[in-house]
């Protein structure tokens, strides 16, 4: 659908090199998009570049917030402004809060919050001076249950997340830049496959009313559809996407 299409336009996708943020840069680039693939992991970003035309990888440690500037100028001189942002790296913690240590709380909310402020923060003046932008962050269920199976740091950093993404869409509306975000649950990524236990999967999966756990070609459904055109007129919205696991 033309509709759809984002002919020309430059996408930063981060965490490029799991399954949520590699389907999220194949949408993106279906859509007509050149895609910044930024990670941390080298080598599976590389991959990730080689199956999808017009990606071009940047490894990068998001948590080193200085160099974030220094990112996106190589991504401009290598594409072109970015005006799509999907804010997708994230790090899981399953640690409540008495076995949750300081070095556990920083590491999660930088990757998690800090580094989506920062780069949100760089990439916000090309986009006024385009009066067009799309800011997408990667929220969670944790930060409206408290976490279910995440610790507290996780569940704090998303909630974090949630309300920087309405501090931002109300900043920012009247730029034509709209900023929103989606909020999975469950998603078949290694933060379920290996980071959850066969009994913990079994429980959840008894009290999801789709029965299964949500592909990352759904979340990167969502993901094309709030870069569109189609969505000018949504901001500031956390999209659910958890099989009925949550309704509200």
């Amino acid at each position: 659908m033309a509709e759809l299409e984002l002919k020309g336009r430059t996408a930063v996708v981060t965490g490029a090199a799991g399954p949520m943020g590699m389907a999220a840069a194949r949408a993106l680039a279906d859509a007509g998009c050149r895609v910044a693939l930024v990670d941390l992991d080298s080598e599976r970003l590389q991959h990730a570049t080689q199956q999808i035309d017009s990606a071009v990888a940047f490894g990068a440690d998001l948590t080193r917030i200085d160099d974030i500037p220094a990112l996106i100028r190589r991504v401009e001189s290598a594409m072109s402004a970015v005006s799509i942002l999907v804010n997708n790296a994230g790090v899981l913690s399953n640690s409540k809060s008495q076995a949750t240590d300081h070095n556990e709380w920083r590491r999660v909310l930088g990757i998690n919050l800090d580094a989506a402020f920062f780069l949100a923060r760089a990439m916000i003046p090309a986009m006024k001076q385009l009066r067009w932008g799309r800011i997408i962050n990667t929220t969670s269920l944790a930060a409206k249950t408290g976490g279910l199976t995440a610790g507290t740091a996780y569940a704090t950093s998303k909630g974090a997340l949630s309300a920087m993404t309405f501090s931002l869409a109300r900043e920012l509306a009247a730029e034509g830049i709209t900023v929103n975000g989606i909020a999975p649950a469950y998603v078949r990524t290694p933060m379920v496959t290996e980071g959850l236990t066969e009994a913990q999967r079994t429980a959840l999966l008894a009290t999801i009313p789709v029965g299964r756990f949500c592909e990352p070609e759904e979340f990167a459904h969502v993901v094309r559809f709030l870069a569109s055109p189609l969505a000018g007129f949504i901001t500031g919205e956390i999209i659910d996407v958890n099989g009925g696991l949550l309704m509200d």
